[in-house]
């Protein structure tokens, strides 16, 4: 299991993006008082699809949308070899509740830029 460690982008010019290949099950803290980005770079050889869990999400009544089920996590779909994703997880934070697992993704590399 690997953690996956917030990168501070707050410092101006460049700032080294250290990522964190990923294994069967990894995990990240969400911040919700910055405005965090999830990278997933896939060069793994073969499509991941990265599913991103809070063991506290189960479901909520959204308007116009009715009770949805949380529980099952966050899924990205299909990223192809060569491939990346960015997600803004303030638009997921209902699935980041409790402890976070982010499955699905071995061989792809994170990086979560914290803003």
């Amino acid at each position: 299991m690997a953690t996956i460690t917030p990168n501070d982008m707050s410092a101006a010019g460049a700032v080294s993006l250290p990522g964190v290949t990923m294994t069967a099950s990894d995990t990240f803290t969400y911040n919700r008082t910055k405005s965090p980005l999830l990278v997933v770079e896939n060069d793994s050889g073969g499509a991941v699809t990265v599913n991103i869990d809070g063991d506290g999400a189960s479901s909520k009544t959204y308007p116009g949308l009715g009770t949805q089920d949380l529980s099952g996590g966050y899924s990205t779909g299909s990223i192809a070899n060569g491939a990346r994703v960015c997600i803004r997880l303030n638009s997921i934070a209902d699935y980041l509740q409790g402890t976070i697992a982010v499955t699905g993704g071995t061989g792809a590399v994170a990086y979560l830029l914290e803003f």
